[in-house]
This record gives structure tokens, C-alpha cells and sequence, in this order.
């Protein structure tokens, strides 16, 4: 027994681990070194058969306490019966009860499957479609061109040429699936596997139709009309019920999923429901304030623009945002950022003007030729005639 690994080990866990931290670990790795999925893998074999002790022993609580009180020599000298791997005895077990979980219908006593030819919905398709920032705000309808399968008008679906029907597979009897028996280390072992002559339809077709060739289908280009909710998102997809492959002996059909790229706008970006963008403000708008026009996508708007006003200035327009997809009567907000423009090409007189500013500010030295108090005397009488004439030079 000195050769052999601690069971804790072999699963990976410690010594404290419940039920279900056993059950995990052994599912991992019986799922990893079973025989049938190594196939004269010798080292996957014996790696397969020492998790398999150790989960046996570990999970029986019984067995547990003697292992974690007298480790392996709990089973030796015929302790726990000659039989199983490495002297240790399955001759009690329950194998389904084991792996039945585990492995389903590979063990025979896993969970039932559904019939391969019972009705099954056909397959979803996928388009996309490109739509303007507005549409995408606002909802719209577009109109999308896609190829649809239909049942062969000729042989009404069945895929026979007409005359003559599908018969029964010989093979699965209808059953559209090959039940395989073998023995293996635990017994004999039940594999289901989808018929390969019917490829689990239960129907062969002998006589085939000549129009769709067998399938049932035939193919053509359709028009669907895709209705854009309003607030829909770039790369959100639109499900249209029913408009996808045709469902299999009797299934619905699959859905249409149309993905919808919005284009990029110029002006406006947008962040879940708000919109954000920048508006120009001029030197004598942003120091003056005023009115000015702002760009939304309901159109312009008008907003009062305090005196003093400084750039990378946010301010927010409620509701002017995007609706909710859920309810388009729920909106979000605008966010716009002011930037203020500096002059550029002056002409002599706007530079004067600019120059008597920045002196009535403070900002600039004396000319040649003036004393300080006699500039200061100045400055204080024309200080409000110069503002006027200022705005007024602006605002021409």
C-alpha cells in the first residue's frame, strides 16, 4: 500500500470537503480520464481508476471514517473484500448510483433524452441592418431582404418524390437513435448514439423529390419589414418571432435576430440615454452672455448664456436626450460643453479695441508718452463708454 496516493489528494481536495466538493471533484476529473474518451490511453485508464477508489471510499461515510483513522491499511488483507481496484471491493455498490449522475445514458441510468425525431424549432437566423443617429433616437421602419426557407410546394415538405412517401429506417427503427451495449471495468455499459443512416429523423427517403432534392425546402428572397424601436442602441439586436429556418417534423420556426450598426454623427455622442456634445462660443458671447442657438436632435434651441461665461463650461438640457426603450415617453438629458473661440484675423480696429481692453483690465503696460495717473484718470472716465463700444463692435 506504500504506493498509493492519498485520496484526498487524488481528488484534490482537503480533508474537511463536503459531499458536493467530492462530487465536483470527481466529476472533473472522471470526465477527464474516462476510458471511452482515452481509448488505450493507459495512464488516462489508471488515473480513471484511483479517482474512482478514492470517490468511492470518500463518499461513503463509513468508509471515510476508517480511511481518515487508519488511512489505506483500512482495506487491506481483504478488509474491504478482494474484488475492484487495487483490492478494494465494489461488489456492494450501486455503479448507476456512482456515475449515473455523471455520465447520463453512457451508464444506462442517467437522465432521459428527448426524442431526436420529435418536433424541434428550426434554427435562428441573424441580419444586420445601418441606421442614422436620429433613426436610432426616434424609431423608424426599415424594409431588410434576406433568403427563407419554405416547404417544397412539390412534395409539400415531406422531401418523397411525389407518389411515394419516407419509410421507416431499418436501422433505428424509427427511433432515430442506436443503442450500443459493451462491457467495461464496471459491467455493461449503454451508449446512445444518433442513427447515422436517418441522422435521427426515424424516416429514410428512398425516392427522392426532385425540386428541393430531398430536403423538403426550397429557397427564396424575401422581403421583411424591421420595425426600429425608438432609444435602440449600436450593436442591439431586433427578434422578429418566426421568421428564421423552418422547424424540424412539425417544429415552429426559428427567429429572425436583425443587429443594428448605428452610424456615427457628427455633432453627437451618445452614453446609455444622454447625449453629449460642443458648442462654439464667440469672445464677446462668452464675456458679454446672451442669447445663443444650441444644436439638438429635436432641432435648435435657445439658451441664456451667463456673462463671464469660461470654456469647457457643461451645462445640461433636460429631456433632450434619449428615450427609454422600455418607454419612449421617459427621456434622457443633452450635456453640452461651450468652447470659446479666440479671435483670429483681426483687423487694425478690433485690435485697438482688444488692446484699450486688456488696458482697462489692468493686463497691459503703459503706452510711451502718459503718466499713470493721467491713464488712470482716463481709464475711469471711459470705462462704461467703453464696454458699450466694445459690445457694440462684437455684436456687429
Amino acid at each position: 500500500m506504500a504506493d498509493k496516493r492519498d485520496y484526498y489528494e487524488v481528488l484534490g481536495v482537503d480533508r474537511n470537503a463536503d459531499e458536493a466538493a467530492l462530487k465536483s471533484a470527481y466529476r472533473k476529473l472522471a470526465k477527464k480520464y474516462h476510458p471511452d474518451v482515452n481509448p488505450g490511453n493507459k495512464e488516462a485508464e489508471a488515473k480513471f481508476k484511483e479517482a474512482t477508489e478514492a470517490y468511492s471510499v470518500l463518499s461513503d461515510p463509513d468508509k471515510r471514517r476508517q480511511y481518515d483513522q487508519f488511512g489505506h491499511a483500512a482495506f487491506e488483507n481483504g478488509a474491504g473484500g478482494g474484488g475492484g481496484f487495487g483490492g478494494f471491493d465494489f461488489s456492494g455498490a450501486d455503479i448507476n448510483d456512482i456515475f449515473g449522475d455523471i455520465f447520463g445514458d453512457l451508464f444506462g441510468g442517467g437522465r432521459s433524452r428527448r426524442s431526436p425525431n420529435g418536433p424541434m424549432k428550426g434554427a435562428n437566423l441573424r441580419a444586420r441592418i445601418n441606421i442614422t443617429f436620429e433613426e436610432a433616437v426616434f424609431g423608424c421602419e426599415k424594409e431588410l431582404e434576406i433568403t427563407l426557407k419554405d416547404p417544397c410546394t412539390t412534395c409539400g415538405g415531406t422531401g418523397a418524390k411525389p407518389g411515394t412517401s419516407p419509410v421507416t429506417c431499418p436501422k433505428c427503427q424509427g427511433q432515430g437513435q442506436i443503442v450500443y451495449t459493451q462491457q467495461s471495468m464496471f459491467g455493461m455499459m449503454r451508449n446512445v448514439q444518433t442513427c447515422p443512416d436517418c441522422q435521427g429523423k426515424g424516416k429514410i427517403i428512398k425516392d427522392k423529390c426532385t425540386t428541393c432534392k430531398g430536403t423538403g425546402y426550397t429557397s427564396s428572397r424575401k422581403k421583411i419589414k424591421v420595425s426600429v424601436p425608438a432609444g435602440i442602441d449600436n450593436g442591439q439586436s431586433i427578434r422578429i418571432r418566426e421568421k428564421g429556418e423552418p422547424g424540424i417534423n412539425g417544429g415552429e420556426r426559428g427567429d429572425l435576430l436583425v443587429e443594428v450598426n448605428v452610424n456615427r454623427h457628427p455633432i453627437f455622442q451618445r452614453q446609455d440615454m444622454n447625449i453629449y456634445s460642443t458648442a462654439p462660443l464667440t469672445f464677446a458671447q462668452a464675456a458679454l452672455g446672451g442669447e445663443v442657438k444650441i444644436s439638438t436632435v429635436d432641432g435648435e434651441v435657445a439658451y441664456d448664456v451667463k456673462p463671464g461665461t469660461q470654456t469647457d463650461t457643461r451645462i445640461r438640457l433636460k429631456g433632450k436626450g434619449v428615450p427609454s426603450l422600455r418607454n419612449r415617453n421617459i427621456r434622457g438629458d443633452h450635456f453640452v460643453t461651450f468652447v470659446v473661440q479666440v479671435p483670429v484675423n483681426l483687423n487694425a480696429e478690433a485690435k485697438e479695441a482688444l488692446i484699450r481692453f486688456d488696458e482697462a483690465c489692468g493686463n497691459r503696460p503703459a503706452r510711451d508718452g502718459e503718466d499713470e495717473p493721467d491713464r488712470q484718470e482716463k481709464r475711469e472716465k471711459k470705462k462704461k463708454s467703453f464696454m458699450d463700444k466694445l459690445k457694440e463692435t462684437f455684436e456687429d
